[in-house]
């Protein structure tokens, strides 16, 4: 298995659930992310993806987004130097429009510390929407065919992935959601075309190892047929 990507959901419910504040859940499932890291590290999966921040959660009350986006600012002061020290490159997916720029600055230099790393690749979707990213693809490629650069012709499904935002990085395996809540809410929509999907009734605070063992064990248990037959549906 090369890539794990996960859309960490539920919390604000983790939070109502308990009678605390939204923040609280949200504050917790960094608590989460840090405990998914280590997994992934020990468990060797070179690459892993996190939903931490979609492009439709402006739409969120102010006050929470200003909260979302101290945790990122948070995050990064505080755990970049143990990522780095542990040899984990950071990259981003997704729009800097609207970000604050002092976030920015942290992002960039995360990505430029640890741009040499290689024991796991963490891919921090952030003000991402999928449909976004692909009309962007698809924006690019429209203009180098104006301007005479490429041939229409000559478009095929990799040179449009060379265009996202993910390029170089191979497609989820293995795609897991939590809370319940059993869709891709426009996350990697060209990605996981071939993604097993694994949705777990948790919400995300309480999301530990144990919960990717049991998720990676439920995608060792499938076939992965592409479209095509495996020798067990040919027998």
């Amino acid at each position: 298995m090369q890539h794990v990507a996960i859309i960490m959901d539920g919390n604000g419910r983790w939070a109502n659930k308990r009678g605390l504040p939204r923040t609280l859940g949200h504050r917790e499932g960094v608590e989460a992310v840090r405990r998914t890291v280590k997994a992934a590290i020990e468990l060797e999966i070179p690459y892993l993806t996190i939903y931490s921040f979609s492009s439709e959660n402006w739409a969120r009350p102010s006050d929470e987004i200003d909260y979302l986006m101290g945790l990122m600012k948070r995050f990064i002061r505080r755990d970049l130097a143990e990522l780095h020290e542990a040899n984990v490159r950071i990259l981003t997916i997704g729009s800097r429009d609207r970000v604050d720029p002092e976030l920015l600055a942290l992002i960039d230099e995360a990505k430029d510390l640890t741009r040499n790393n290689n024991r796991l690749t963490l891919v921090i979707a952030f003000n991402y929407g999928a449909r976004n990213e692909i009309a962007a693809a698809a924006q690019r490629l429209a203009e180098d065919a104006v301007a005479g650069k490429i041939d229409p012709k000559e478009i095929t499904v990799e040179k449009f992935g060379s265009q996202l935002d993910t390029q170089g990085v191979p497609d989820p395996d293995l795609l897991i959601r939590t809370s319940g809540e059993m869709r891709l809410s426009n996350f990697l929509l060209w990605q996981a075309a071939y993604s097993e999907f694994v949705f777990l009734d948790i919400y995300w605070p309480d999301f530990g190892r144990e919960h990717l063992d049991q998720a990676i064990a439920q995608y060792y248990e499938r076939e992965r047929r592409y479209g095509g037959l495996t020798r067990r549906s040919m027998a």
